[in-house]
């Protein structure tokens, strides 16, 4: 009997401990999830209003699907979708996207990890929550971290000094000769300069385009312009 007693008293503990394990995993972690969405991090950001090949999802948590303010590249499939961005939809949107929403642009082959989705779950619940507070009257969180802190701004191509602002750009025979405002010249094999457009406000000034350099090589870069019009005109073909 007193056996008997043990045993079912060691049954329910072990029940309940397996069930507190189980809701904190549930539950996530933002610390951890904070070091989790580096996975994210090439294609979406933390901060709002900061888009990248994907939208911020510093407010995705409890929003509607493909409704983020400012950001223009939703797939059709995911708009008609009606999803709403709760906890369940979320992981099984990061587990397999085109399984949820087929015909989605979202082309990742998926996070197996499932506490590392439930750590990016509770890392984007807590980076609304920061938003919130900081919209709020209300005194913010005294301990000064913020859940951002692990996104990068970007750079603002403006503030950019002579040496990065290009003066001139010629081609000639497959390679571009890059003049800066500082008097550099930097002759580029045409399959090693790409041309951008950033008109954010930390782009280029309209009609001063800025180069960028690219890749561990130190032989690739980027010029970017303020405005994709300006790409053609500002480039001239002359040896």
């Amino acid at each position: 009997m007193r056996r008997n007693l043990f045993s079912t008293a060691g049954a329910i503990i072990a029940a309940l401990f397996t069930g507190f394990i189980d809701t904190a995993r549930a539950d996530g972690d933002p610390d951890r999830g904070r070091k989790a969405f580096l996975q994210c991090l090439s294609c979406h950001s933390a901060r709002p209003d900061l888009h990248k090949t994907g939208p911020s999802l510093a407010t995705v948590a409890g929003r509607k699907a493909a409704t983020v303010e400012g950001f223009g590249r939703y797939s059709d499939a995911l708009k008609a979708s009606g999803l709403v961005w709760s906890d369940e939809k979320l992981d099984a949107w990061m587990l397999d996207p085109r399984g949820l929403v087929p015909g989605t642009s979202m082309n990742i082959p998926g996070i197996k990890s499932t506490s590392d989705r439930r750590d990016i779950i509770a890392f984007l619940k807590a980076v609304k929550a920061e938003q919130s507070a900081e919209r709020s009257p209300a005194p913010s969180n005294e301990s000064g971290g913020s859940m951002m802190m692990g996104d990068r701004p970007m750079p603002d191509l403006e503030a950019l000094g002579p040496e990065r602002q290009v003066a001139s750009l010629t081609y000639c025979r497959g390679t571009y000769h890059v003049r800066t405002v500082a008097g550099q010249v930097q002759k580029i094999w045409e399959f090693n300069l790409r041309f951008k457009s950033d008109s954010s406000d930390k782009g280029p000034m309209a009609g001063k385009p800025v180069i960028i350099p690219k890749g561990m090589r130190g032989d690739r870069f980027f010029v970017i312009f303020a405005q994709p019009s300006e790409i053609s005109p500002f480039i001239e073909n002359r040896c």
